[in-house]
């Protein structure tokens, strides 16, 4: 099982400007974006991410994981909203249990990091902005360790990556019964 996720950040790293991922987005990025979302059985978010990101109106149900509450009112009238005080990790295990295989995570950076640690990210759609000064800053090597780049576009200074998890393998240690085989 694994899922989905989406990314912009800006060139130095960061993942907001501003207050919010939007600021470094473009028409280009946000088109993508949608695209994305139309093909998800539901979208996970983190609280934060819930609390200054335009999320009123999705198109499949939104899982909004927090343990605080405290969320915006124009979020609690999405007919699609799903409030869930869990760690990221039984999140995406509940989500797909009860949503489908096709979960899209738009973040935070925090929530997307403990996915990836917990190897239930598969596809990465990471878009690299010109924008730079931002917050939330982290180390796109990092982020992108695990993973091999699947395609790359460069539109108006925005660099658009799809990359695909490098999955582990191990090979055995007898040369007469050699073979690869696939840790996951």
């Amino acid at each position: 099982m694994s899922a989905k996720a989406n990314l912009v950040m800006g060139s130095d790293g960061s993942t907001s400007l501003g207050g919010s991922s939007r600021s470094l987005s473009s028409p280009a990025d946000r088109a993508r974006f949608h695209e994305l979302r139309a093909q998800a059985s539901a979208i996970l978010i983190g609280g934060n991410t819930a609390r200054t990101e335009p999320y009123a109106n999705t198109p499949v149900p939104l899982v909004v994981i927090t343990r605080v509450g405290n969320l915006p009112e124009n979020l609690l009238a999405n007919p699609l909203l799903h409030i869930w005080e869990m760690d990221p990790v039984s999140a995406i295990h509940r989500a797909t249990q009860e949503f489908g295989e096709n979960i899209l995570v738009e973040g935070g950076i925090n929530l997307l990091k403990e996915l990836l640690v917990a190897n239930l990210i598969s596809e990465l759609f990471l878009t690299i902005s010109e924008k730079s000064g931002g917050d939330h800053i982290y180390d796109l090597s990092a982020l992108t360790r695990d993973f091999i780049v699947e395609s790359s576009e460069k539109i108006e200074g925005e660099t658009f990556l799809k990359l695909v998890r490098n999955q582990p393998i191990e090979i055995s240690e007898t040369p007469e019964t050699a073979r690869i085989i696939p840790r996951y």
